[in-house]
């Protein structure tokens, strides 16, 4: 198996600050690069309070973004950074 996340692995995970370790919602979807297969953003769904700390760009169905450069680690949770969120 691959090292590189595939993206039905991700969907369900929580997402989870790497500073503080807030809890900020489950990966709802993926948004990629059809060409190459590049993951670009997680859209968040069942966001907590949290969400509204960070001020997270939203796509155009209003669902929160995390571009896939802030993520840190992926396992049991979806490790992100909240200086790289903003």
């Amino acid at each position: 198996m691959s090292d590189k996340p595939r993206g039905k692995q991700l969907v369900g995970k929580t997402i989870v600050s790497e500073e503080q370790g807030k809890r900020f919602g489950e990966v709802e979807d993926i948004s990629f690069v059809a060409d190459t297969g590049e993951l670009m953003n997680l859209l968040i769904t069942n966001t907590t309070e949290h969400i509204d700390e960070v001020k997270l760009q939203e796509d155009r169905k209003g669902r929160n973004i995390v571009p896939f450069s802030a993520v840190r680690s992926i396992g049991d949770f979806v490790i992100v950074s909240e200086d790289d969120i903003i």
